[in-house]
C-alpha cells in the first residue's frame, strides 16, 4: 500500500488524528499510545540510553530529550535510530495506526531514512528516503484484523550516521469492545537447524587458496591445516626466498621477485596425506587478496585490554584450532598507545610495555599482529594517535612488525575543514604513502563508518578494507539492517579491496571478566556468518577466544563455509530476489560453482525458495548443504528450504573443478 493509499484509507475524520492531536498528553478515545506497550527491545544502534531513569526511547529522543519534529514537541512516541525494528502483536484488536515519522531535530537537519509498516509478514507502506530536512509525514494504515505489525526504520543505504529517527505521536485505534490489548512481541526463537562439527582425524588443509606478498618484505603464512596429530607439512614449488617448518607449517622468509606461483601444499598425518594448491601472488599492493580473518579486541576487552590478554588472545587462536581454520590476525583496538619519547616516537603505554616482544609472540605462533590508530591527534578514546608523525609512525610500526592497521577517523574530524572528498580523503593518502615507504607489508583498513562515499574512493587512497557504517551491535535489527544494506557496494569489493561491515558479533562479549554471551539467537548468529560470507567481509571476531562453546566453533570452523568467504574470485554476493521478508543472496566462486544465501527476516518459519532463473542457470544442477556439509541432490528450476526466524540457509549450486 501507498502512503497516500493508507492516508485515504482513515476511517475517522482526518482531524481526529492530525498531527495535533498527536501532540497531546491523552489519545482520542479508544486509542492507545505505543510507548505505553514498553519499548526495550526497540532498542538498536548499540547504545542503550537511559534518561532519568525512564524506559529507553519511551516518550524520548533516541539521544535524550523530548521527541521533536521541525520545532514540534510530542509528548508521546517512541525516539530510535536506524536499523530499527518493532514487532507489535495487534492479537487482531487494532484497526488503525497512526504516526509522525521523521528524523528528531537533534540529527541537525542531517541524515536519511526510510519508515515502512510491515502487516503478518507483507510490506504495506514504505515512505521512501525522508531526509533531516524534510518536513514530517503523517502516516496512518489500517490495520483491521491484521495480527503483527512489525515497524521498520532504514538507513536509507547511506550509514546510519546522524539517523535518530521518531515514530512522534504513535498510536493505534482499538477495535470497539476489543477484548485484548496489543503487545510487544519478539519473533520465534526456533531451534537452530544443525551444523557439522570438525571431527575427522584425517589430515586437511583449509583457508585462503591465494596469498600476495611484497618482494623483499618479511613473508609470514601459517598453513590452516586440521587433523590427529602430529602433522607433517611439505611444499612442492615453493618460490626463492620462502621456506616452510615441516613441523608447525609456518611459511617465512622474503620472495625474491614478483610473479604469480601455483604451489602444492601437503600435510602427513597418522590418518593420512591431503594436498591443495596455493597460489602466491609477488608484487606491489597485493596484500588481503581475500578477506582478513582473526581477531580484534574491542568487543570483549574494550579499554581493559593489556599486553597479556592479547598473547592469551593468540595462544587461543591456536588451542581453540581457529587457527587450523585459516584466523590470521590478532590485533588491538583503541587504548594501547602511550606517550612520545624525545625523538618523538610512539610508545606503547603502561599495559603495552613492549610492543616489539609482543608482536615477536604473536609471530611465533604464525599469526599476524595488528595495532590501531588514527589520522587525528588522538584516537576515539582520547590515547595519542598518528596526525603529524605518519612516517614515523608507520617505520615504528614496522619495527614492532605490525601486520594490519586499523585507522580510525575519529579525533580528525576536529582538523578537517570541510567535507569535500579531497579533504576527507587526504589523511588515509597521507598514511597509504607513509606505509608503502616503511619497509614492510601492513593491512591497511580504513575505518571511516560509511561516510562521504568511503566505498568509492576506498581503493584510490590504498585501502585494503573500509567500514561501511557505524559500529556493529549484537542486535538482530543492526546485523540484518546493515548486512542487508550492502547489496549496492558490491560493485567496489575484489581482491584486495573489502567492504568492511564490522567486527563478528558472536561469543562471548561485553569488555568484561565476565563477558555475556551474545544477545543473537542461534539462528540469528548463522544468518550473520552466512551473510558475511557471502559479503566477502572480513571475519574479525570480538568475543573471548577462552570461552567458545561447541556450538559457536562449530559455526566458526565450518571450511565450507569458510570457503565462501575466503573464495579467491573475490565477488560480493547480490541480493537476486525478495519476497516479502525473505532474501536470496546468491555469489559466483573459483570453481564454476555458485553460493546462494537463503533469508528469512521474518518472525516465523517460512519457505524460501531460489529459482534458477534468478540464478542464469537452466536444467538440473547438484546442491550442497555448506552447513551441513551434505549433498542434497539433483534439483531442476529451484531449490526450496524450510527457514527458521531470523535463519538462513547456505547452499552451494553445480559441480565445480577439483582445483586450481
Amino acid at each position: 500500500m501507498s502512503l497516500l493509499a493508507a492516508m485515504l484509507a482513515m476511517s475517522r475524520p482526518a482531524n481526529a488524528f492530525d498531527a495535533k492531536a498527536l501532540q497531546g498528553s491523552d489519545p482520542p478515545p479508544n486509542a492507545m499510545w505505543l510507548d505505553s506497550l514498553g519499548v526495550r527491545d526497540i532498542v538498536t544502534g548499540g547504545y542503550v540510553i537511559y534518561v532519568d531513569g525512564k524506559e529507553p526511547h519511551a516518550r524520548l529522543a533516541y539521544l535524550g530529550g523530548p521527541l521533536i519534529l521541525r520545532g514540534e514537541t510530542y509528548q508521546h512516541g517512541i525516539g530510535t535510530r536506524a536499523h530499527s525494528e518493532l514487532m507489535i502483536d495487534l492479537k487482531r484488536a487494532a484497526t488503525r495506526f497512526v504516526t509522525m515519522a521523521g528524523l528528531d531535530d537533534s540529527s541537525s537537519g542531517y541524515g536519511s531514512v526510510t519508515y515502512e509498516v510491515w502487516l503478518d509478514g507483507r510490506k504495506v507502506l514504505d515512505t521512501g528516503v525522508i531526509r533531516g530536512i524534510d518536513q514530517p509525514r503523517l502516516l496512518s494504515v489500517d490495520v483491521t484484523g491484521a495480527r503483527y505489525m512489525t515497524l521498520v526504520i532504514t538507513d536509507a543505504g547511506d550509514g546510519a550516521d546522524d539517523d535518530f529517527a521518531n515514530w512522534a505521536g504513535a498510536m493505534l485505534e482499538l477495535a470497539p469492545g476489543a477484548r485484548f490489548r496489543p503487545a510487544v512481541a519478539n519473533a520465534a526463537n526456533e531451534p537452530a537447524p544443525p551444523i557439522a562439527s570438525d571431527t575427522s582425524p584425517a589430515p586437511a588443509i583449509h583457508g585462503p587458496r591465494i596469498i600476495g606478498a611484497t618482494p623483499g618484505r618479511p613473508f609470514l603464512f601459517l598453513i590452516p591445516a586440521t587433523g590427529e596429530a602430529p602433522l607433517e607439512f611439505s611444499i612442492r614449488n615453493l618460490p626463492a626466498g620462502l621456506s616452510v617448518d615441516s613441523r608447525t607449517g609456518i611459511i617465512t622468509g622474503a620472495l625474491q621477485q614478483p610473479g604469480t606461483t601455483a604451489v602444492e601444499l601437503e600435510v602427513k598425518g597418522p590418518r593420512g596425506s591431503a594436498r591443495r594448491t596455493l597460489t602466491i601472488v609477488g608484487g606491489e599492493h597485493k596484500l588481503a587478496l581475500t578477506p582478513p580473518m582473526g581477531w580484534s579486541s574491542w568487543n570483549i576487552w574494550g579499554p581493559m585490554v593489556t599486553d597479556r590478554k592479547v598473547r592469551e588472545a593468540a595462544d587461543w587462536m591456536v588451542r581453540s584450532g581457529l587457527a587450523a581454520h585459516g584466523y590470521q590476525y590478532t590485533n588491538i583496538d583503541d587504548t594501547w598507545s602511550g606517550e612520545r619519547d624525545a625523538n618523538g616516537e610512539l610508545t606503547g603505554n603502561s599495559r603495552f610495555p613492549d610492543m616489539k616482544a609482543l608482536g615477536d609472540y604473536v609471530h611465533a605462533k604464525g599469526l599476524k599482529f595488528g595495532v590501531y590508530s588514527s589520522p587525528g591527534r588522538t584516537t576515539c578514546l582520547g590515547y595519542p594517535a598518528c596526525y603529524g608523525h605518519e612516517e614515523q609512525d608507520a617505520k615504528t610500526f614496522a619495527k614492532w612488525g605490525v601486520d594490519y592497521l586499523k585507522y580510525d577517523w575519529c579525533s580528525y574530524g576536529d582538523i578537517v575543514k570541510d567535507d569535500d572528498w579531497p579533504e576527507v580523503q587526504k589523511p588515509y593518502r597521507v598514511m597509504r604513502a607513509a606505509l608503502d615507504k616503511c619497509g614492510r607489508d601492513i593491512v591497511y583498513s580504513i575505518c571511516q563508518y560509511g561516510f562521504n562515499a568511503v566505498c568509492v574512493w576506498g581503493p584510490e587512497v590504498g585501502g585494503n578494507l573500509w567500514r561501511t557504517n557505524t559500529d556493529l551491535p549484537d542486535k538482530w535489527t543492526m546485523v540484518a539492517g546493515i548486512g542487508f544494506g550492502q547489496d549496492s557496494l558490491a560493485q567496489w569489493a575484489g581482491p584486495g579491496h573489502w567492504n568492511d561491515p564490522d567486527m563478528m558479533v558472536v561469543g562471548k562479549m561485553g569488555r568484561s571478566e565476565n563477558p555475556l554471551p551474545t544477545a543473537l539467537t542461534p539462528n540469528e548468529q548463522i544468518t550473520h556468518v552466512t551473510l558475511w560470507s557471502m559479503l566477502a567481509a572480513p571475519m574479525l571476531l570480538g568475543c573471548d577466544l577462552s570461552r567458545l562453546d561447541t556450538f559457536t566453533l562449530d559455526l566458526l570452523t565450518n571450511d565450507e563455509v569458510i570457503d565462501v568467504n575466503q573464495d579467491p574470485l573475490g565477488k560480493q554476493a547480490r541480493r537476486g530476489a525478495r519476497t516479502d521478508w525473505t532474501e536470496v543472496w546468491s555469489r559466483p566462486l573459483w570453481d564454476g560453482t555458485i553460493a546462494v544465501g537463503l533469508f528469512n527476516r521474518g518472525p516465523k518459519r517460512t519457505e524460501v525458495v531460489a529459482r534458477w532463473s534468478d540464478l542464469g542457470l537452466r536444467g538440473r544442477h547438484p546442491v550442497r548443504d555448506l552447513w551441513q556439509q551434505k549433498d542434497l541432490g539433483m534439483f531442476g528450476g529451484s531449490f526450496t528450504a524450510q527457514v527458521p526466524a531470523h535463519g538462513a540457509a547456505l547452499v552451494k549450486v553445480g559441480k565445480g573443478r577439483p582445483d586450481f
